[in-house]
C-alpha cells in the first residue's frame, strides 16, 4: 500500500491518500488539544496508544457485526481504513451524567442515566459543534431520515458491546461520541474510538481515565490511557 498525499490534518490525526481509491491511511499524532484548540500539548506515546487502542476496539465491534472503517494496523501510529463519505453529525451516548450535559441541565455528575441518552451534534469546529436534533439533520441535508435511524441503531449497539467490555475491565463507560460515513452506500462507523473521544472512570474509585485528565489538568494522561489499554488486553509493545 503506497502512502501518498495528506488529504486532511485534524487536531490529533492526519489522513493520507493511497494508491487505492477506496483506502486511506490514518496517522495518529502525539498532538493533544482541548477547548477548541485553545489548549495544545504534545504527549509522548499518545499516537501509538490511540492507534493500537482504536484498532483493538474496532476489531471488537466488527466481531459483533458492526461495520467499521478499520482495515488493519500498518505501524505503531498508522492504520489502513476504508475511504468514507463522512456525515457531519456526531452521535453521542451518555450512560452517566458528565461534561456538557451537567452544564446544560444542572444535573449531578455521575448520575446514572436509564435509559442512556442519545444526542446529536453538528461536526463544525468553527461553530463549536452545536447541539442539534433529528429535524435539523434531515432538513439541512446532512443525512436522510433512514441513514439517521441506522446511525442511532448502530450507536446503541456499540454502547451495548462496549459497556460490557469496559465493565469486565473494571471501568465505567460514561459517554462517547461516534462518527459515521458512507462506503458504497452503506452506513459505516468511521473516525476513531479512543480515550480522546469517550469518558472512562474506574468502577471502584471513579478516577477519570480519559481526556478529561488533560482538560482538567489532572496529569497522568498517557499513563491513564495505557492503564485502560492494559486492562482491556490491548497490545502496546
Amino acid at each position: 500500500m503506497e502512502k501518498r498525499n495528506e488529504l486532511y490534518r485534524g487536531k490529533a490525526k492526519s489522513v493520507y491518500t493511497t494508491d487505492d481509491a477506496d483506502r486511506l491511511i490514518l496517522l495518529f499524532r502525539n498532538d493533544t488539544s482541548a477547548f477548541d484548540g485553545k489548549k495544545i500539548e504534545q504527549l509522548e506515546r499518545k499516537g501509538m496508544v490511540n492507534n493500537r487502542f482504536n484498532g483493538f476496539i474496532m476489531q471488537q465491534l466488527e466481531a459483533a457485526g458492526i461495520p467499521t472503517q478499520f482495515d488493519r494496523l500498518l505501524s505503531d501510529t498508522e492504520c489502513l481504513v476504508k475511504k468514507l463519505d463522512m456525515i457531519p453529525v456526531e452521535c453521542v451516548v451518555r450512560n452517566y451524567a458528565a461534561g456538557s450535559l451537567v452544564k446544560r441541565l444542572g444535573v449531578e455528575e455521575g448520575m446514572a442515566l436509564v435509559p442512556p441518552t442519545f444526542e446529536l451534534f453538528l461536526k463544525d469546529d468553527a461553530k463549536g459543534d452545536p447541539f442539534i436534533n433529528t429535524s435539523h439533520v434531515v432538513t439541512f441535508g446532512w443525512a436522510t431520515a433512514e441513514q439517521l435511524t441506522r446511525m442511532q441503531e448502530l450507536t446503541l449497539q456499540v454502547n451495548q458491546v462496549l459497556t460490557q467490555l469496559f465493565d469486565q475491565a473494571g471501568l465505567m463507560l460514561v459517554d462517547f461520541k461516534l462518527e459515521f460515513g458512507l462506503f458504497h452506500g452503506e452506513i459505516v462507523l468511521g473516525d476513531e474510538f479512543s480515550p480522546d473521544g469517550c469518558r472512562l472512570w474506574d468502577k471502584a474509585t471513579r478516577k477519570k481515565m480519559d481526556k478529561d485528565r488533560f482538560r482538567q489538568g489532572l496529569g497522568g494522561v498517557i499513563e491513564a490511557y495505557e492503564e485502560v489499554a492494559h486492562r482491556l488486553g490491548v497490545p502496546l509493545d
